[in-house]
């Protein structure tokens, strides 16, 4: 009898998951057109030119070998040494290889140096956020977990070169630009504490002058992202009888005394946390651990505030970052995936999803490098754009966050069982994208500050100008933004005279509006002859959602269209 093979019985050239085209994109830069049309017209041709070959190669970092380092320290997450052999303290960090690894390749791309090195400070001073966030836009695409210690360095670095002294400066910046990344000092921020969490006003932890500067604080901080870091800036109390806020000084905590010798700090424990595994969140108890003050006493949360800013806008491109990856994870597997005998990318309902997704992430991309080029307008002078990124900041980091959650869960749908597989990426982008509505600010605390900030500051009236001036150069959409935006300032004037309990429960759909509205002003501001293929039909989308008419017949658009909406070259 003659023998059949396993492969006439079952063909395997016919037995796979995704066609025989298939296949990923190789750069996360080259690919992404919308990325490449936005930064080209964002920042200067000397800034663009200065970063091309950075881009180019943190790109095919980012969809090559960042890849399976990310999924490495992910599932080797870093280990408390409490002690050694002999019963000393150590209170030491380690990490997975595969997280130092991805550190190389942070300062290879040149986030901070491109931002901090004294020349290229000078040359891009105007530009220097919108640079280095091009870099870390695509570095979060593949990791966001080693993105908060990034995002606390690039604060710590903030804090001391607008309240540190000319000889500090001289000694840690250079370890903050290096091109080295053995060289490199990374960052943190000790804020919280058991007592109020969010309500940084309820700290208690104390600081004891000792000399000069120097003081000795004394207290448990409760979520210590970074907790290895070289350099943290922690809130105390010099006098526990001033309550709140206004009682609190801030502190430059070096991980090494001069002497060399560690300072004090004991890590209780390293938090165990759903997402962002790869880096270190700690619980530390402060004793007698030496700290320099920074700015004047009793103005810590002023000087804080700095580094909470920009940490925001950290917050926001990873979501973005996160929820871009997600969604082109499923877009590249929609396009070479059969079901019911055609491409699943040509099944009108998966179409209809990706219209909506698409369209989200466009909103949301031009709404987050809005806020990056406000906060370079803003250190540069620029009155009117401070006072908008005060409102645009947290507008951004809520908006980004929730859309970034859902775009990534959606994502997962998309493509099925397969989605959900460790073996991918999608569940670790998908643990890691939770955390973002929560650090550096809760939903219902960014609705407070946005309140505070439409009060306190000229934001509102500044966007609503910015609104009505595209407006009135827009005629498919100029009525339709005017009589919206009529009707939104009305009614801020009758929250501004609300009881504060009124006030807080109505804001947040007020906000929710106001932000879809100034998503479609900067949509057709940055509408050009590329850029429409995707913007035109992000704002058809955005109109609709705005202001919705009920049922409707719903036309899906074409496969052509939805290429051109993602915006995604293989």
């Amino acid at each position: 009898m003659d023998t059949i093979t396993a492969t006439s019985r079952y063909p395997q050239e016919k037995n796979r998951v995704l066609d025989e085209n298939f296949h990923a994109s190789k750069n996360f830069y080259q690919s992404d057109k919308i990325f490449r049309n936005h930064l080209k017209r964002a920042v200067s041709p000397g800034g663009f030119a200065y970063m091309q070959d950075k881009l180019q190669w943190t790109g095919a970092q980012a969809a090559g070998p960042m890849n399976d380092l990310s999924l490495q320290a992910d599932k080797h997450g870093p280990e408390l040494v409490k002690r050694n052999f002999l019963g000393q303290t150590l209170n030491d960090i380690r990490f997975h290889p595969s997280y130092w690894e991805l550190m190389k390749v942070a300062v290879k791309s040149e986030m901070f140096r491109v931002k901090w090195e004294p020349s290229l400070n000078k040359k891009f001073t105007n530009e220097k956020q919108r640079l280095g966030f091009a870099s870390g836009y695509l570095y979060a695409m593949s990791e966001s977990g080693q993105y908060c210690p990034l995002c606390m360095t690039d604060g710590v670095a903030r804090l001391i070169d607008l309240f540190c002294d000319d000889e500090d400066k001289a000694r840690l910046m250079p370890h903050i630009y290096t091109d080295k990344a053995e060289d490199l000092y990374t960052g943190a921020m000790f804020l919280t504490e058991k007592t109020g969490g969010s309500d940084v006003g309820a700290n208690i932890t104390t600081a004891t002058h000792k000399e000069n500067k120097t003081y000795l604080l004394n207290g448990e901080k409760w979520f210590c992202s970074n907790a290895n870091a070289e350099l943290i800036f922690a809130l105390a109390r010099t006098d526990e009888g001033i309550k709140g806020t206004r009682g609190l000084s801030i502190f430059l905590i070096e991980k090494n005394l001069p002497t060399g010798e560690k300072n004090m700090m004991d890590v209780i424990r390293l938090k165990d946390k759903l997402g962002v595994r790869s880096m270190a969140s700690a619980e530390c108890m402060l004793t007698d651990t030496q700290g320099t003050l920074v700015g004047n006493e009793f103005e810590g949360f002023k000087v804080m505030v700095e580094m909470i800013s920009l940490s925001r806008l950290y917050n926001s491109v990873a979501a973005l970052s996160a929820s871009r990856r997600a969604l082109i994870e499923a877009y590249q597997f929609l396009s070479h995936r059969k079901s019911f005998g055609k491409i699943v990318l040509e099944h009108a309902l998966i179409r209809t999803k990706l219209t909506e997704l698409g369209a989200l992430n466009v909103a949301n991309f031009y709404m987050v490098w809005k806020a990056i080029e406000l906060l370079d307008l803003a250190d540069a002078g620029h009155e009117k754009e401070a006072q908008l990124f005060r409102l645009v900041n947290p507008m951004t980091k809520k908006w980004s966050a929730e859309m970034g959650v859902y775009i990534t869960r959606e994502s997962m749908e998309l493509m099925g069982g397969l989605g959900y597989i460790e073996d991918g990426v999608m569940p670790k982008v998908m643990r890691d994208v939770m955390v973002l509505p929560i650090w550096e600010g809760s939903g219902n605390v960014i609705i407070l500050d946005m309140l505070r900030a439409m009060v306190k500051s000229k934001g509102f009236e500044v966007m609503c100008d910015e609104i009505t001036l595209v407006a009135k150069s827009n005629a498919a959409y100029g009525g339709f933004m005017q009589a919206e935006l009529a009707s939104l300032v009305l009614f801020s004037e009758k929250l501004k005279a609300m009881p504060q309990d009124e006030m807080e429960s109505s804001a947040k759909l007020f906000f929710e509006k106001l932000t879809s509205l100034y998503q479609i002003s900067l949509l057709i501001d940055a509408l050009n002859d590329e850029s429409k293929e995707w913007i035109l039909p992000a704002l058809a989308y955005l109109k609709e959602k705005y202001a919705p008419t009920g049922l409707q017949e719903v036309i899906p658009l074409s496969v052509a269209e939805v290429n051109g909406l993602i915006g995604w070259e293989f």
